[in-house]
């Protein structure tokens, strides 16, 4: 039988990365100093869609770039071109059929969204895909999988996006660390609730003993919150660091995914075409690799859907090309595995 461990991230940290005294995510950003206990995140829906009553201000106007720091073609063209790419992505390996990446963040950082978002693009219209069959309350507590669906008429596309509980979402909601890995080593089973009282382990319902290729998963994808990065608790970055160690260790890729960059920049909420043409976005983008502990060039800004009834070009192209990054990445993984299969296998 596996035994979990209580293994502690930091020196202020429990080995539960959801206990308050660890990771305590404000939902809304409170005047530095402020001991209001309520103004933390105890069981944030993971639908994560923007507040309807959260007040932001741009920081002061700051002339954008002439041209992009880095290259993005922003037309229906280039949207047509990256759906046919996703859509006929294949994993490199023959034992599997899909690539499953794990979004792993802070509560209410967008990773439902974002979910929610990319399959919006193939759909043609947006759609809340992330909260099917589940309540707000439950679903932020589950282990998730979301087949991302082609275009009407099409197969299924080879992208599996998995949704589990945001890191900070209360003393009772948080997943840990073993569980975590747990997720990534293929051990977990499908609609898994989770509880630091009842980690995964054998005798867990559903608990896959053997896990094979198609079972783990093939890439991870940190989620954070553009607009949250100056609030962060400051040990959330030894946490993500030890995180990225830890997974790293299993030979699992990691990408990051920088959410609600129209809420920290008024150009590109005016127009996203000028994200990367953002002094503001770069320098947050800056600070997101130094919270992760990567390096920029694995990071990708997002516009995620939340309120619009309709599509909107620009967004999707930044949508997909997030897609194809990740999975770029998960191919990576693939064929390190490939390599590797002459070898002894390991669970």
């Amino acid at each position: 039988m596996e035994k979990p461990t209580a293994v502690k991230l930091g020196s202020n940290f429990n080995f539960c990365l959801g206990a308050a005294s660890a990771l305590a995510v404000p939902a809304i950003v409170k005047v530095a100093g402020t001991k209001d206990s309520s103004s933390i995140a105890t069981d944030v829906s993971s639908t994560e869609t923007r507040e309807n009553n959260h007040l932001f201000t741009f920081p002061g106007a700051r002339p954008n770039l002439e041209c992009q720091w880095r290259h993005m073609e922003w037309t229906e063209e280039q949207k047509t071109s990256l759906m046919k790419t996703v859509s006929s992505y294949k994993p490199s390996s023959g034992e599997v059929t899909q690539a499953q990446v794990l979004l792993l963040g802070p509560v209410g950082s967008g990773k439902s969204s974002f979910i929610s978002s990319v399959q919006s693009v193939f759909n043609g219209r947006v759609t809340n895909r992330a909260m099917v069959g589940s309540s707000s309350t439950s679903f932020t507590k589950k282990l998730q999988s979301f087949n991302i669906q082609g275009q009407s008429g099409e197969d299924p596309t080879g992208l599996v996006l998995c949704d589990m509980v945001g890191l900070g979402g209360g003393e009772m909601t948080g997943p840990t660390l073993h569980d975590i890995m747990s997720i990534i080593k293929g051990h977990a089973p499908e609609g898994h609730k989770f509880s630091p009282d009842q980690p995964v382990r054998s005798e867990t319902v559903g608990y896959v003993k053997r896990p094979s290729l198609k079972d783990k998963i093939h890439c991870v994808a940190f989620v954070v919150d553009a607009s949250k990065i100056l609030s962060y608790p400051k040990g959330l970055s030894t946490t993500f660091q030890q995180l990225r160690e830890h997974i790293s260790d299993l030979g699992v890729h990691q990408v990051a995914l920088l959410t609600h960059i129209d809420q920290v920049c008024s150009q590109t909420y005016k127009d996203v075409t000028e994200v990367y043409k953002s002094h503001i976005i770069r320098d947050m983008m800056v600070k997101a690799a130094s919270l992760l502990g990567m390096s920029t060039s694995y990071i990708i800004p997002v516009r995620n859907y939340s309120s619009e009834l309709d599509l909107d070009v620009n967004t999707d192209v930044l949508l997909l090309s997030a897609v194809d990054h990740i999975l770029q990445y998960a191919d990576l993984y693939f064929q390190d595995n490939t390599r590797q299969n002459t070898g002894p296998k390991t669970d």
